[in-house]
């Protein structure tokens, strides 16, 4: 295997640390080899160590946390197995010459252990007695957590101590019989990895009160490791190889997201949780059209799924519907799809002449007309604040979505249809995104996001082209919400309030403006961490505020970046090359979206 420097791959906000003299960093090696051991052993030490002064509501978190010294390494569990994964990783990585970017991972693993030590250890003072209650071996806290604390800072001040090298780039090459091969292993790893988190802690704060520590733990210990995997320029490798084999990249992804009902998280609770994600993820992407790609704050989108919602509700033959009629399900999804796009055209249209924050106030006012117009139950088809209740649920060939099924000796729990359902539901819609978004119009929409008064000049049609974006969108959004209507059972004004807008636009803020895999990571986000986080709800809104901070401040172009954002941002980074000429973005765009 061959790397290569690839400052391309480097975080736009992270510039690279100019690299000390070579005689002076001859001198620092074994300086820094000793600190990075040093942090890692110390959290080795620190995982086998006690943490608590007291035994924690006799329950199982943390684990053996008593003032008995050293248990048995054997027997280690929980974010402890987490701290002696990742403190033998950071003492091998320094250890072994031949890693590339050897800093870059000691640096990763290092803020993994920092985010293990910190949340465990502020969550045990605080159950134990207060903040105030944080010394050694003499409040609440012991000193395992102060150990491997000091083990994370000192593993991060090693790797940063010589400066950080440029993420590798791996140019390995593979028979297509290996790499399809790999492909399967990775995907299959990662919903391993993701069922693991989900059912990190139990369900969601049901099972085990302490579900939200035992689940950031275990997500700062995943990212610690998907860190080091990114700084060793593995993932990105992996990343080419996928992109080389698209197609058979997204039959795969595909398959492994159906098989989540054969992991821990084949339950009825996470089957519902999962269905509520994919929902709020095809929202997501719709709104992607129109805020990601056209560049169009809307601050009402949620209205639109839900026309989808009560159009579906009114057509399904509930008993509190006033239309009366029942038709199949597939009919309804599209009707709900129709007049949702009719609506958002119709929104749209104001956006001929107004733009920036006058949009927002327009889209925002359109969200709250429709919120009041279904409270006050405008013509009898919204319920009011009795909502529509009893919507039946989708059968096929007499098998009810809302039953468990039996599949030869396999026993899958109820809702798991409608999992089914809504991962095809949202395959399909990243279909349309992607190939919305390499098309004319998709080109003609990033122009008039980037400058709407050089893509007139140019040539598009703004106007008709805006609307499409707005009519797209809604037609997205209506789709989702016919199928939440039917999943829920039960379809109320309450689902669709402001809140929910904000939600949605931050979930496409946090995954990344004009992706598809950013859309469907930010809503799974932001609507796993509320479930996982019960027993901190009062600080939910806080908790994604401070994530939106960090995201921006560290990664402003998303969590996955599009490559147009990304840069953009990067010709803003210090030590950046220089920009492209001002006709070149213009030319480009023109060329797509002209008329």
């Amino acid at each position: 295997m061959t790397t290569t420097p690839s400052p391309d791959t480097t975080s736009p906000a992270e510039p690279l640390s100019p690299p000390p003299p070579a005689g002076r960093l001859a001198a620092l090696a074994p300086r820094v080899t000793l600190l990075r051991v040093a942090g890692g052993a110390l959290a080795v030490i620190g995982a086998l160590l006690p943490w608590a002064t007291f035994v924690l509501n006799e329950g199982p978190y943390p684990e053996k946390s008593t003032l008995q010294f050293f248990v048995a390494p054997l027997a280690v569990t929980g974010f402890r197995l987490h701290l002696v994964v990742l403190g033998l990783a950071t003492i091998v990585v320094s250890l072994v010459p031949a890693v590339p970017a050897k800093g870059r991972i000691v640096r990763a693993l290092g803020w993994g252990i920092i985010a293990i030590a910190v949340l465990n250890g502020a969550y045990i003072a605080v159950e134990g007695g207060g903040v105030g209650a944080i010394t050694a071996a003499g409040g609440s806290v012991a000193f395992g957590s102060l150990v491997a604390l000091a083990g994370g800072v000192l593993a991060v001040l090693g790797a940063t101590a010589a400066g950080l090298e440029p993420v590798p780039t791996w140019t390995w090459r593979l028979p297509t019989w290996a790499e399809w091969l790999l492909l399967v292993v990775v995907y299959i790893l990662l919903l391993l990895v993701v069922a693991a988190v989900l059912t990190s802690g139990g369900q969601g704060g049901v099972v085990n009160p302490y579900a939200g520590a035992v689940f950031l733990s275990t997500l700062g210990a995943v990212g610690g490791a998907l860190g080091a995997l990114h700084a060793s320029g593995l993932l990105g490798w992996v990343g080419v190889v996928s992109e080389r084999h698209r197609v058979y990249s997204v039959i795969v992804l595909l398959a492994v997201a159906l098989a989540l009902p054969l992991t821990g998280a084949g339950t009825e609770y996470w089957m519902t949780v999962a269905a509520n994600i994919g929902v709020y993820a095809a929202t997501a992407i719709g709104l992607n059209i129109v805020v990601g790609l056209a560049g169009l704050l809307d601050l009402g989108y949620v209205a639109f799924l839900g026309i989808g919602a009560f159009v579906a509700a009114n057509l399904s033959g509930a008993a509190a519907s006033q239309v009366g009629i029942e038709l199949p399900f597939p009919v309804v999804m599209v009707i709900s799809a129709v007049i949702a796009g009719i609506f958002g055209a119709i929104v749209g249209s104001p956006t001929l002449r107004v733009r920036g924050d006058y949009l927002a106030i327009v889209t925002l006012a359109f969200g709250e007309i429709f919120v009041r117009s279904a409270q006050n139950n405008i013509g009898g088809l919204t319920g009011g604040a009795n909502a529509i209740p009893n919507i039946p649920p989708v059968s096929v060939l007499g098998t009810s979505f809302a039953d468990p099924i039996t599949v030869g000796p396999i026993q899958l729990p109820s809702g798991v249809l409608y999992y089914v359902l809504i991962v095809l539901l949202v395959a399909a819609v990243m279909l349309v995104f992607g190939n919305l978004k390499n098309s004319r119009l998709g080109r003609a929409w990033i122009a008039i996001r980037e400058d709407e008064d050089a893509a007139r000049a140019m040539g598009i049609r703004t106007g008709p082209i805006k609307i499409l974006a707005f009519l797209i969108g809604a037609m997205l959004a209506g789709l989702a919400g016919a199928f939440f209507a039917h999943k829920t059972a039960v379809v109320a004004y309450d689902s669709f309030r402001f809140l929910e807008s904000v939600t949605l636009l931050a979930a496409v803020i946090l995954g990344g403006m004009g992706t598809i895999p950013g859309a469907v990571l930010g809503a799974s986000i932001l609507f796993v961490l509320p479930e996982k986080l019960r027993e901190f709800s009062d600080y939910r809104l806080l908790l994604f505020g401070i994530a939106l901070i960090l995201i921006m401040r560290f990664r402003p172009q998303g969590l996955v970046p599009d490559r147009h954002r990304r840069a953009e941002l990067a010709a803003d980074a210090p030590g950046a090359p220089p920009p492209l000429p001002a006709t070149a973005p213009v030319q480009t765009a023109a060329a797509g979206g002209g008329s």
